[in-house]
């Protein structure tokens, strides 16, 4: 009997889908995606809204753990910058969270965050100066972290700078969480990394 084809999604109030009505977040709609090659394919999606590093760290790794997936996706940090934690706690909570993952020994692709001083939201309370430094210094830890462990990275912070200024139909009302567009969006740019882990692990167990 083939084993069980699971998706596992760690994160935020993205991956749980907050500011589209319908739809969920990127993850519901990545695996959406991903069941036109692998039709079979179940996600647990571990996202909680309002979550930190050291949340998923506390509360989603743990249930991870307990499963045998054959992707893992992790998206966080905007809280952590939102919320003022130090970003040297961040690289020591997120270093955390990737190492127990790779235990699991499975692909796994971590997203950076998103310029999110380019929110409508962001740019009525904070200088947009002052919060992209903090987005760009966490997304050196990122990508430090999966330079380290050997992680996919989907660059969303690169895209996001060129896009999400010209287009405001990617923020939901509140000004700041995706539009369901956005989240498709999002999903669309992490489509093909997920497809390409998907195989490796898939193919490496056959």
């Amino acid at each position: 009997m083939p084993a069980e084809l699971l998706y596992v999604a760690l994160g935020d109030s993205t991956a749980v889908g907050v500011g589209a009505p319908t739809g969920g977040g990127y993850p519901d709609r990545l695996v959406g995606k991903l069941r036109a090659a692998y039709p079979a394919l179940k996600l647990l999606n571990l996202g909680q809204s309002g979550a930190t590093a050291s949340d998923v760290l506390e509360n989603q790794v743990p249930r991870a753990l307990q499963t045998r997936p054959r992707l893992i996706t992790l998206g966080i940090g905007i809280n952590d910058v939102g919320l003022h934690i130090s970003d040297d706690a961040f690289a020591v909570n997120l270093e955390e969270v990737v190492v127990q993952l790779r235990k699991l020994g499975v692909p796994m692709a971590i997203a950076n965050i998103p310029d999110l001083a380019l929110a409508p939201a962001v740019a009525q309370l904070v200088p947009r100066s002052i919060y992209e430094r903090r987005i760009e210094l966490f997304n050196e830890h990122v990508t430090a972290t999966a330079a380290r462990h050997g992680l996919t990275l989907v660059d969303l912070y690169t895209w996001s700078r060129d896009v999400l200024g010209a287009r405001p139909e990617l923020f939901s009302p509140d000004g700041f969480h995706p539009s369901a567009l956005g989240y498709d969006v999002w999903a669309e740019r992490m489509l093909a990394p997920a497809l390409a882990l998907l195989r490796e692990s898939v193919g490496a167990s056959a």
